[in-house]
């Protein structure tokens, strides 16, 4: 089955012919394995068989870090993909690498492809775009994350709907618990779930200058009494068995999936891994409310990554890479890829387009991700986080966060640490591109 019914005019209007000679090679470096990277396999397969000027070659090179030190030492060396894809919160990073980066923006309009960004969900564009409003990189995999539980679970435990708020996540947890389950609640990639959304969620600053858009001179602020507060709470309902530590990244997905736990906060990009693993009805809603820290929700904000076009390249390529991402972006590809995976339509007509052909019925709650981003305008707190070293910054929270749960250090402690450790790697990153 073809992805799209996307017309091959469209795409040639915006391409330019390289001759009746050998097909231009683009190397495309990604950090997708298993089914999503098979995914994008198909999805170069089917732009390489829509016309014969450019073949898109993807090359799986490891995990997110991996993929960009991989890309970034390739530059170095004269070696480097026309194409990398990069996660967020190596945006800032990217952006330090002097010379490397080819803007969207630039490279559209160098092709003299029409690129209009407003087609594109603000609360992803807003995360890669300049002081100036131009876009760095290519939107292609967004998620945010969102609240996954167990309908027989909750069934069986008498638990009527899905919680909205903190205390209702707890009141549910301990239904569960009442009814026999191990665990109430779980959650993976916890900087990101736990500080940066939680954050955001709350329209709460990480830091200053506007969570470091301002420049190089922000500094972490995120030890507020909000957030220490909340992860004091979760520490301290470890005993009960409300909540349960199962690992920094998507570690914890079995403890869900196995119906150990009957809730799990992470990504909503694992829509498909819980198709595949759950054998139990399943649901998604909204990140909870804290009641003590807000009236409402802002919005919640993106993870996953971007593509982002490395100099170096001789024009011909160029010109295909922004056939490519014209292709990548259009309605049709992006609602079948949201649909497979549970990446957010990162196009507004994307989601329209989902909605027409009834996937949101059909599968309730899909649509959560798409909500919780588009729910508010984004605010300085709300828009995203553009931090150097946020790379090891993650790891300093998540180290200090399992100090936590291990009962070693209170919430105070862990938090206050990881700001003083967090900025000292600002500072080094400041001093390194100032």
């Amino acid at each position: 089955m073809r992805i799209t019914k996307y017309v091959l005019g469209a795409l040639t209007a915006a391409s330019f012919s390289t001759g009746a000679y050998a097909q231009v090679e683009i190397q495309w470096w990604h950090a997708m394995g298993g089914a999503n990277g098979e995914r994008i396999d198909r999805m170069a397969a089917e732009f390489n068989a829509m016309q014969s000027d450019y073949v898109v070659m993807p090359s799986y090179k490891g995990n997110y870090t991996e993929t960009m030190t991989a890309a970034i030492a390739a530059f170095r060396a004269g070696e480097q993909p026309a194409i990398v894809q990069v996660f967020e919160v190596g945006t800032a990073t990217m952006m330090a690498a002097e010379g490397a980066v080819y803007p969207i923006t630039e490279l559209m309009a160098d092709a003299g492809v029409d690129f209009d960004q407003s087609i594109y969900l603000p609360g992803v564009v807003s995360y890669y775009q300049t002081s100036e409003g131009d876009l760095l990189s290519m939107p292609f995999n967004s998620s945010t994350p969102v609240l996954w539980y167990n309908q027989d679970a909750f069934t069986a435990a008498g638990i009527e709907s899905p919680p909205t708020t903190w205390d209702e996540v707890n009141v549910a947890a301990q239904k569960l618990l009442d009814s026999g389950m191990d665990c109430g609640y779980s959650f993976g990639w916890q900087s990101w779930v736990m500080i940066e959304n939680y954050s955001a969620w709350h329209d709460l600053p990480l830091g200053t200058l506007e969570n470091g858009y301002g420049g190089l001179e922000a500094r972490f602020t995120f030890n507020n009494d909000a957030v220490v507060n909340r992860l004091q709470s979760i520490a301290d309902s470890q005993e009960s068995g409300i909540f349960k530590y199962g690992g920094r990244r998507g570690d914890s997905l079995s403890m869900f999936t196995s119906g150990e736990c009957g809730m799990w906060m992470n990504s909503s990009a694992y829509y498909g891994s819980m198709v595949d693993q759950a054998e139990f009805e399943f649901g998604q809603t909204m990140l909870p409310l804290d009641t003590d820290v807000a009236e409402a929700p802002q919005n919640s904000i993106i993870g996953g990554a971007t593509l982002w076009v490395l100099r170096g390249k001789d024009e011909a390529q160029y010109k295909g890479v922004a056939d490519f991402m014209t292709y990548l972006s259009s309605d049709e590809v992006q609602a079948w890829w949201s649909q497979e995976t549970g990446y957010v339509p990162i196009t507004i007509g994307a989601s329209d387009l989902s909605a027409e052909q009834g996937f949101y019925e059909e599968n309730p709650g899909t649509d959560t991700a798409f909500k919780q981003l588009t729910l508010n305008t984004p605010t300085a707190n709300s828009r995203g986080l553009r931090f150097g070293n946020y790379v090891q910054v993650r790891d300093v929270i998540n180290e200090e966060l399992e100090a936590l749960w291990a009962g070693d250090k209170t919430a105070r402690e862990a938090m206050d640490t990881a700001v003083e450790r967090g900025n000292a790697l600002l500072a080094k990153f400041e001093r390194a591109n100032n």
